[in-house]
């Protein structure tokens, strides 16, 4: 296999791996006729600190999960082949911190669902594309405008459904901006450019061989 197709693919194994426990977990809750809603977030109280950790795993329906799957799967392939080096940790602080942020300030109620990582995903990575000033990260950052740009107004109340947690969401954008800034100096940087050094040498030398004959002329 060659080198490059062998990073798209091993680019897609944690993402299809998320996907592939949210996906049994949603299963188990059906077949089961359990419900895990209580595993996610509640803002600003002792039953609602685990989801923190948890809510991403935890969707209303198979709807829900579905509607996430593929902004998870495209955002978390970006997030792996472009920052590979740095991309599990990017992820862990978008999940954490985006939790953090919505049991701070959520409105009263369960908080579940993978879409807060989605927009800490596609902050991120046009945050960071537009910090580094590199031409293939900014063309990402564009690409994930144009998908998923309409995602910006379901951050705030007046746009989102009310059954929507724009808390969640407007928290996973913050987590992603923070990450772009905060490693903006670490992961694929713009490319130095560098003079060569033996045409430097050359037009030294011509330069001083111009000054050697205006002198012999005066």
């Amino acid at each position: 296999m060659k080198p490059e197709n062998q990073r798209i693919f091993l680019s897609m194994v944690i993402p299809l791996f998320l996907i592939f426990i949210l996906y049994m977990i949603e299963v188990l809750e059906v077949g089961m006729k359990w419900d895990f809603t209580t595993l996610g977030v509640y803002p600003r109280t002792f039953k609602g600190v685990f989801g923190i950790f948890a809510h991403p795993f935890i969707h209303s329906n198979f709807n829900h999960l579905f509607s996430n799957t593929i902004p998870l799967f495209f955002l978390g392939w970006c997030l792996y082949f472009f920052y590979r080096d740095i991309a599990s940790l990017i992820l862990f602080l978008v999940w954490i911190t985006g939790g953090v942020l919505t049991f701070l300030i959520g409105k009263p109620g369960w908080h579940i669902g993978a879409s807060g990582i989605i927009y800490g995903l596609a902050f991120f990575l046009f945050f960071s594309g537009i910090l580094r000033k590199h031409i293939p990260l900014i063309a990402i950052s564009l690409l994930v405008t144009f998908l998923y740009g309409g995602l910006f107004w379901n951050m705030f109340p007046f746009f989102a459904k009310p059954t929507t947690s724009w808390e969640g969401h407007l928290s996973g954008a913050v987590a992603g901006i923070l990450c772009a800034y905060a490693f903006r100096m670490y992961g694929p940087q713009k490319p130095e450019i560098f003079s060569d050094e033996e045409e430097e040498e050359e037009e030294k030398e011509e330069e001083e061989g111009e000054e050697h004959e205006e002198q012999e002329i005066e």
